[in-house]
């Protein structure tokens, strides 16, 4: 039986269209479905927009290895295409001479992981730096750096149409079936239903990863991995920017704490905190904020973040900070004594031939998006239906 396309992947934020082009560069007929209007308005679009050099993530996991890989592609990639691309530099710091020794096993991580230009510095060296910064020890990274996230997502999506990918937005998947050709999937869009049917399938839906691999009947052998919601939010500054380069403290449960960045314009933003939520939904008053309104609970998270950032800029003054947007972020573990890793599932684990099913997509999600895409892409040969 012929099939409408040879690969579909379903979801449209960066990974997934990453994934999209690098299989439309590889002259595979591929459709790229997004429920949204536009690709990358959910976690691409609410992030800090850092590309990370590795220093975080256990040695050997796909985190280090993608984010490593990931960031040199990032850079490349945007080198050719001149989106926007700062490599800024990061301290990262122990405010305690008790968080000293934590921060040197980090250093010790990021070279295994290959980010071989970490130096670790005296609170006089870091000072030398950022004049402001109040800190017992920093980690310098020179090679994190930020991106406009807005211009990756345009470049790709021009890239992977002139390869002659196909983009269907505003179009929701609603069940998929299994057959021994491969795959129909049921879509609505603007509320009529139609049926694709391909030969393999790549789920890339990130906070819906759970609930699109539990539409497929047959259902798969293998549990489903559960996703679990971070919400973060994110304050803008008003005045100055205290630092040139991007601070971190010591990563916190759930993250990496609340940090300080900058985008490629140069505006300063402070986030993400941590707050688990049921559902991934956001409203409009998450994407710009209000501290005009006298809320409580704003008015309470705007306190509890001055208090974090007082600890590296000991100067924050708690009325300059302004709330600016939140975002989701995909988990697999809401437990933080739990280090996760991404998921990449492919027949081998669920029992589906010409599936790649990808779970827990979070940080460096998009550091990592194009080596992921190669990778996946290089990989379905294997997974033939």
């Amino acid at each position: 039986m012929s099939v409408d396309f040879l690969r579909v992947v379903v979801g449209g934020g960066v990974v997934g269209l990453a994934i999209a082009r690098a299989i439309a560069r590889q002259g595979a007929d591929v459709l790229l479905i997004e429920r949204h209007a536009r690709l990358g308005q959910e976690t691409t679009a609410r992030n800090s927009e850092v590309v990370h050099a590795g220093l975080y993530y256990p040695t050997h996991s796909l985190k280090a290895r993608y984010c490593v890989d990931g960031r040199l592609l990032l850079a490349a990639f945007c080198a050719q295409t001149g989106v926007p691309y700062a490599r800024l530099g990061k301290l990262v710091v122990a405010c305690t001479t008790s968080e000293i020794s934590a921060l040197e096993a980090l250093a010790g991580r990021a070279r295994a992981n290959g980010v071989d230009d970490v130096r670790m510095l005296s609170t006089a060296e870091a000072q030398a730096l950022e004049p402001a910064l109040a800190c017992r020890a920093a980690l310098h990274s020179p090679s994190t750096a930020v991106v406009d996230a807005t211009g990756v997502m345009l470049a790709l999506e021009a890239g992977f149409i002139d390869d002659g990918g196909t983009v269907a937005t505003g179009t929701s998947v609603v069940a998929i079936e299994r057959h021994e050709f491969g795959f129909r999937i049921i879509t609505v869009s603007q509320g009529c239903e139609a049926t694709i049917t391909c030969e393999q399938l790549i789920l890339a839906g990130g906070l819906s990863a759970t609930k699109l691999a539990g539409l497929i009947t047959p259902p798969l052998r293998a549990p489903i991995p559960q996703t679990y919601f971070a919400k973060g939010h994110y304050y803008t500054l008003r005045g100055p920017r205290p630092f040139e380069r991007l601070v971190y403290p010591m990563p916190a449960a759930g993250g990496l704490g609340i940090h300080y960045s900058l985008s490629t314009e140069g505006v300063v933003k402070f986030g993400p905190d941590v707050s688990w939520c049921e559902t991934p939904e956001l409203t409009f008053d998450d994407e710009t904020g209000d501290d005009e309104t006298g809320d409580d609970e704003t008015s309470e998270r705007r306190h509890l973040f001055a208090s974090a950032i007082r600890r590296y800029w000991p100067a924050i003054s708690e009325a300059a900070l302004h709330p600016a947007y939140a975002g989701v972020r995909p988990k697999l573990s809401r437990d933080p004594s739990i280090t996760t890793d991404f998921a990449i599932q492919g027949p081998d684990i669920h029992g589906c031939n010409g599936l790649v099913a990808l779970y827990g997509i979070d940080s460096p999600g998009l550091t990592a998006s194009l080596a992921i895409g190669r990778a996946v892409a290089n990989s379905l040969d294997r997974f033939t239906a």
